[in-house]
């Protein structure tokens, strides 16, 4: 992906979360990354393709349910886990798609995110 697509897809990512009142801190704990990873990332500083960048953009675009053909394509996990999974098959691909949708059924990054507790030296 090409910096200006970067930039558009982080500025797109940040005018979501100020339109639902998502904030950093909430949109890092639910992906696991740290507050200022995010603020870089939705302020669009050093952009680079990066699994914490698709995180925080597909996370976003989730929330309004428009999660773009581009961003799927350009996601190397899941498209890597289709390659190696689906036969070609429309049948499997039916299939495939089927489990896919079932994952809605699990509960959320933000119930399931617990806060980390520091662990304290022992004397």
């Amino acid at each position: 992906m090409e910096k200006n697509d970067l930039q558009a897809r982080a500025l797109r990512a940040s005018k979501i979360c100020k339109s639902i009142g998502l904030t950093q801190k909430q949109l890092a704990l639910a992906i696991g990354a740290s507050q200022p990873q995010v603020s870089r990332i939705l302020k669009g500083r050093g952009l680079r393709a990066s699994r914490i960048f698709d995180e925080v953009c597909i996370y976003a675009e989730n929330k309004i349910k428009k999660t773009s053909a581009d961003a799927i394509i350009s996601n190397s996990e899941l498209m890597g886990a289709l390659q190696e999974t689906w036969d070609g098959t429309a049948t499997h691909a039916k299939a495939l798609a089927a489990v896919i949708r079932s994952l809605r059924l699990l509960a959320s990054p933000e119930i399931k995110a617990q806060p980390k507790t520091k662990k304290v030296k022992s004397r």
